[in-house]
This record gives structure tokens, sequence and C-alpha cells, in this order.
């Protein structure tokens, strides 16, 4: 199967599957028409089928699907062998048999809650079940199997049910006490926010104001001053002594 397909029925499925709690293995009713669709078409619905759903599936049909094709005679004679292959599922119509049409509406009812597959290639009877919510309808497209997309009704019917899902006292009550038993009760909730103090400045951050660095400029020179020693005295030069006679002599002339 080509795999944009396989995603289209996977899609369709899973609608089903979200919205009407449709389960493995699924349900697949079928009909006479689907069944001389796949002998015209050497289509093999056992393998098929489950190749399609990518899934197990449980292939039925009813005895009114049964004696409605061993009534058309000839005509359908190997549609109708590939029908009595299928477990029979009980329909109610045994003691007085209906049309495959309608005995397939029986079944479906008002809301399909047994969660049934219909396979048919009857298009009114396909009309028919596109207005009761929660039926996908199967049918083949030459040799190809086709799930329809889900019908307007189903959409419409599968938002109310979203939209009224709200949880009961009786259950958030028993959600709060499986909480409670198992320790699941959130501290958060329970202990109140711890509040941050506020703190300083960074005083990495702050610049020093402008007389402290001025007074520590001039103490750091101070300091500076202070640490380099006394004061230096000018070095006196010594003369020798026939140096200073000679001086003497010339300031005295």
């Amino acid at each position: 199967m080509k795999i944009k397909r396989l995603k289209k029925v996977q899609k369709n499925l899973s609608f089903f599957v979200n919205n009407y709690k449709f389960r493995k293995p699924y349900q697949i009713l079928i009909d006479g028409t689907f069944s001389f669709a796949a002998l015209q078409n050497k289509f093999n619905i056992k393998e098929q089928l489950a190749k399609y759903f990518q899934a197990d599936v449980k292939l039925l049909t009813t005895q009114c699907i049964i004696v409605e094709t061993e009534k058309l005679g000839h005509k359908v004679y190997g549609a109708m062998l590939i029908v009595k292959q299928f477990p029979i599922h009980q329909c109610g119509h045994e003691k007085n048999t209906v049309t495959g049409s309608k005995c397939l509406r029986s079944m479906v009812g008002s809301n399909n809650e047994s969660r049934y597959v219909i396979a048919t290639q009857d298009r009114l009877l396909q009309e028919q079940l596109k207005k009761i919510p929660g039926v996908p309808i199967m049918y083949l497209h030459g040799r190809t199997p086709t799930l329809e997309a889900p019908s307007q009704k189903s959409r419409e019917f599968a938002e109310q049910i979203r939209s009224k899902v709200t949880m009961t006292d009786m259950q958030e009550e028993r959600i709060k006490s499986l909480k409670e038993q198992f320790g699941l009760k959130s501290d958060i909730t329970m202990q109140p926010k711890k509040k941050h103090k506020k703190s300083g400045p960074n005083p990495l951050s702050c610049k020093r104001s402008q007389k402290k660095e001025s007074n520590s400029m001039i103490h750091t020179s101070e300091h500076k001053v202070n640490e380099s020693g006394k004061v230096r005295k000018r070095k006196r030069i010594k003369l020798p002594a026939h140096v200073k006679e000679v001086l003497k002599l010339n300031t005295h002339s």
C-alpha cells in the first residue's frame, strides 16, 4: 500500500478510535454488494483488509445477507460463496429475514453502539449511514479498498461530546482521595511561596564617590611620601687641604 493511502486510512480510523472508542480487532460487517465487487476485481477480502487496516480485523456477515444473495440466483453465486466464508453475526431477524440494507441499518441502530465498520457498495445505504454518528463506511474502488472520511454528522456529534466532557464533583473527590492515599498531593500548592529579601546593590558594580576617591588619593600620596623615608640632604663635597689654602689666599688678596 502506498504511504499516502496508508496515512489517509490511519487518519480516518484514528478519528473513530479517539472519538467513538473503536478497538482492535475491528468488526467489519460485509454485505453481498461488497463481496460481488471483490469477486469481479479479484480482491481477496481476508488478506487485503488486514493489510489495509494494519491491524487485526473480524470479518462478519448476517443471516439476512446470506439469504438475500441466495435469492438473487446464479448471477451472484460467487458472491454468495464468499459471504458464507465469514462468521454469521446474530441480527435478530433469524425467523423473519429482511433485506441486507435493512439488516445492516438495524445492526447499527441510532449510534452504532457495537462499533461496526460497514463494508458495502450500496450507495443508498451509504447515504443513510452517513446520517448516523460514528459509522465508518468502506467500499471498493476497483481493487482498492477505501475507508471514507468521517461524515459531517459524525464530526458534529464528536464535537458535542468533547464540549460536554466535564468532571463531576464525585470524580473530583475521588481523584483528591486517591492523591492523598498515594501521597501525590502537590507541595507547590500547599506551601506558600518564599518571599525573597531585598538585597543591596552589588558593591563591585557601584562607583565610588568622588570625595572618597580624592581623599584616598591624598592619603595614598601622603603614605607614599611617608613611606619614601626622610627628606634627602644635599651631599657635601670634601676638598683637599692644599686646595683650601689656595682658596683662602685668593679671597684675602
